[in-house]
């Protein structure tokens, strides 16, 4: 059945693919946007303009959509900065709720909303289900808000009076606009041999191509009767130790060179490091069977270097 459907956070990197996709399944798309000339070549059915942070322009905004289903896929990160994190929780949290005000306001009846599978304590594993608690008391404050923060966006849209409620807990990305990118921070980096290996690199990352999670928040769109916390993550989740050199290799790049964990701390930032040591990947059954979602990539092996 087609929708009426509000993308808020339209002009990111899921919400460029998401856009088109629903469009092509016979949804009616609003594209919500902070910046009109950032969506230029987005193609919506209507487009509106709020800051997400903005509570009367956000109410506005969505009232004129007349949305039946508010899909948040709200962010700012360009990379790890502090602001970009700051910022990000602020969305996740301030801006979750004006969502979701704004949404029960206009008579929506469901929310998806955008969250992280990779946020997890580091502990058992190394591939943790959604019941696996967040690591809300990360040493490093960044994390540690940015956790919290994803805590609150979760309770919100789960707790929502009036709205059924999605959470996508997607993995890390790549493809077309991600870090990952052959243009992007982290795939420059590893091309020119900039991102060192720690020894052990046993922290395990769950890779997610930009296209399944904007099919993902697609499925999550259409199954009304489906609520609750979904994992988004292709089927090999991978040790830094496996996936770092390989996609070295794959860039043509030497591989990366081996240096002990303490001193990968102080070259590469805490998150980076817990990323490659710690970090635990996360199980997609769940989605599998209650939102009948697999990935078109189940590997990162076949496309990380390919975009």
């Amino acid at each position: 059945m087609t929708a009426r459907v509000l993308v808020a956070g339209a002009t990111g990197v899921i919400g460029r693919a998401l856009v088109p996709l629903l469009r092509a399944h016979g949804h009616h798309v609003t594209a919500l946007v902070r910046e009109p000339s950032r969506a230029a070549g987005l193609d919506p059915d209507d487009l509106v303009v709020a800051d997400a942070l903005d509570a009367p322009a956000v109410r506005a905004a969505v009232a004129s959509a007349r949305p039946e289903v508010v899909v948040h896929q709200l962010s700012a990160l360009r990379g790890s900065t502090a602001q970009g994190l700051e910022h990000t929780a602020r969305l996740r949290t301030e801006g979750t709720a004006h969502l979701i005000a704004a949404a029960e306001a206009a008579g929506a009846r469901r929310i998806v909303a955008q969250s992280i599978a990779f946020a997890t304590a580091p502990h058992g594993g190394p591939v943790l289900t959604e019941d696996a608690p967040l690591h809300l008391d990360a040493p490093d404050p960044g994390w540690a808000l940015t956790t919290r923060a994803i805590a609150e966006l979760e309770r919100r849209v789960l707790g929502a009076a009036a709205l059924s409620g999605v959470v996508l807990r997607y993995g890390t990305l790549y493809g077309p606009g991600t870090l990952y990118h052959r243009g992007g921070a982290i795939g420059a980096a590893v091309a020119r041999g900039r991102l060192p290996l720690p020894e052990p690199a046993a922290g395990v990352t769950s890779f997610l191509h930009v296209e399944d999670a904007a099919r993902a928040a697609l499925h999550a769109v259409e199954a009304d009767e489906v609520r609750g916390v979904f994992n988004v993550a292709d089927d090999d989740p991978a040790e830094a130790a496996v996936w770092l050199p390989e996609y070295a290799r794959l860039l043509g790049a030497p591989p990366p060179r081996v240096v002990p964990a303490q001193l990968a701390e102080r070259m590469l930032g805490w998150l980076t490091s817990h990323q490659l040591t710690a970090m635990r990947g996360a199980a997609n059954d769940r989605i599998r069977r209650e939102l009948d979602w697999k990935p078109a990539t189940p590997s990162w092996r076949t496309r990380l270097a390919a975009d």
